[in-house]
């Protein structure tokens, strides 16, 4: 069926776009029937077959398309520059259908320091599934080497990581991937295609939560797979998609898509905010260590200069001290909110070990923060207060 939308993905049209303007045009078009700049929020569940039965427009059921998903989908495309997207309704719903789509006995590889809701769906909802999982630094190539086994269907990726911001080479973590004859997946939620597209450096799909920068306004949840090329997985993940019942509904897809037209101006600027007030941290006596791959004293900033034009919005920190100096310094912030997610306008702070759990790998003393669209200075000021006892 012939898109109803704006420049595809793979499009020589949409290849010569820049991603300001992608992220304004791509999946959109002025709406032919009334003129309409914004496109309108499909909200049917249900469209009509043609006398001979077909669907000639391309939609059936709400489950398995709606206009306003395809059009999110193909901006999304167009962003990461991969042939095809899958819209859900979480990310951890796209982690789901991953993997679901692997055999029993394959293998995973994912990071050790992995996003601790992935950690529990793979141990916990799929903990009586026959796949084998492990826990690599992949930030130590030899590492990943090591772990590949003859039955390694899928690497995991997350660069920069949750809540260390350790950062993965991307072009030789693919390789490794690809010479073991599996699928290489990352998450680049906290990067976005503004700061670093994955699927340029060879990775075979990039997974995100579009609850958080992409829609950009602590409004929305979904979550999106992008694929460089066709793979199963991807195949077994539409069928997830369509089948399992985790698709977003077309409002959320809406404001999703709405949050993307602004995406490349918002990131510049959480990126700036994020530099300036890890430059302070770094210099404050009451601070032990900060974590932000922008600044040179990061392990991973060569790597993060090479694949990432920005060093992104999020960064962590560790006070002096144990969990009761930064649970403190948490309680005295006044412009921060202390508030879990990421990604939106609002500057966010949290002790991420208590949200971790009992089995959680975070220092106790470390506070991840997710650095808004304020003035930065403002928020300088505000840590400066929290910081002094």
């Amino acid at each position: 069926m012939q898109s109803m939308n704006g420049p595809k993905a793979n499009s020589p049209k949409a290849q010569a776009m820049k991603i300001e303007t992608l992220a304004v045009h791509a999946g959109r078009q002025i709406d032919p029937g009334t003129g309409a700049v914004t496109p309108p929020i499909h909200l049917s569940t249900t469209f009509e077959r043609s006398p001979s039965g077909e669907y000639p427009l391309g939609f059936s059921y709400a489950r398995e398309g709606n206009p306003s998903r395809r059009s999110l989908e193909e901006c999304l495309a167009a962003m990461e520059g991969g042939k095809e997207s899958l819209a859900f309704s979480s990310g951890l719903a796209v982690a789901t259908a991953l993997v679901q789509g692997l055999e029993p006995g394959d293998h995973i590889i994912a990071p050790d320091d992995v996003y601790y809701g992935l950690r529990q769906l793979i141990g916990g909802i799929f903990g009586k599934w026959p796949v084998e999982t492990s826990y690599v630094d992949m930030t130590d190539l030899d590492a990943v080497r090591e772990a590949v086994r003859p039955n390694t269907r899928l690497v995991l990726i997350e660069t920069p990581s949750n809540p260390l911001l350790k950062i993965t080479d991307l072009e030789a973590v693919a390789q490794i991937a690809r010479k073991a004859n599996a699928i290489s997946v990352c998450d680049a939620t906290f990067t976005t295609p503004v700061v670093q597209r994955p699927l340029d450096w060879g990775i075979d799909m990039v997974w995100h939560s579009t609850t958080k920068y992409i829609g950009g306004h602590s409004d929305a949840t979904g979550g999106a797979l992008i694929t460089r090329c066709d793979n199963y997985l991807f195949e077994r993940a539409r069928k997830s998609l369509m089948f399992g019942g985790a698709a977003p509904s077309p409002f959320d897809c809406w404001l999703t898509l709405r949050g993307i037209s602004t995406l490349p101006w918002r990131m510049r600027a959480h990126c700036a905010n994020a530099k300036s007030i890890a430059g302070f941290l770094q210099t404050h006596p009451a601070v032990e260590r900060v974590f932000y791959p922008g600044l040179p004293p990061h392990p991973g900033y060569a790597t993060a200069q090479k694949q990432m034009p920005g060093g992104g919005g999020m960064l962590s920190f560790q006070v002096h001290g144990g969990r009761e100096e930064a649970m403190g310094v948490a309680a005295r912030v006044r412009l921060f909110t202390r508030a879990t997610s990421l990604g939106g306008t609002h500057s966010l702070i949290e002790h991420r070990a208590s949200i971790e759990g009992p089995g959680s790998k975070t220092p106790q003393n470390l506070l991840r923060c997710s650095i808004g669209l304020e003035n930065a200075q403002d928020l300088i000021e505000d840590l400066a207060q929290a910081l002094t006892r």
